[in-house]
């Protein structure tokens, strides 16, 4: 069982930066894929950012060149380092772990985000 804490959301104003950090129980050097995802009202979750073990990293084309994803293998965490906030950027965040190419596959409690003036 692997849990995920998210940290970092806040209110921020438009053209704003914020971190946010995730912190996993195990040891994310192994995990086969990690990355970020959001969800706003009414709508689907969707992946913003995701890294996997052989490094490679992929972002949503809404979030290119403004979001960096990066991490920590010592501390076992993840960071989503966003920049040039826009009120669209508004939502809850997700941690999102795979464990293995096949599965397990864990999420954590969410963190908001709200741009807004």
């Amino acid at each position: 069982q692997v849990q995920l804490v998210e940290s970092g959301g806040d209110l921020v104003q438009p053209g704003g930066s914020l971190r946010l950090s995730c912190t996993a129980s195990g040891s994310i050097s192994t995990y086969y894929r990690m990355g970020w995802y959001r969800q706003a009202p009414g709508k689907q979750r969707e992946m913003i950012a995701t890294f996997t073990i052989g490094g490679s990293t992929n972002y949503a084309d809404s979030v290119k060149g403004r979001f960096t994803i990066s991490r920590d293998n010592v501390k076992n965490m993840a960071y989503l380092q966003m920049s040039s906030l826009k009120p669209e950027d508004t939502a809850v965040y997700y941690c999102n772990a795979r464990v293995t190419r096949w599965g397990g596959e864990y999420w954590g409690q969410g963190t908001q985000v709200t741009v807004s003036s």
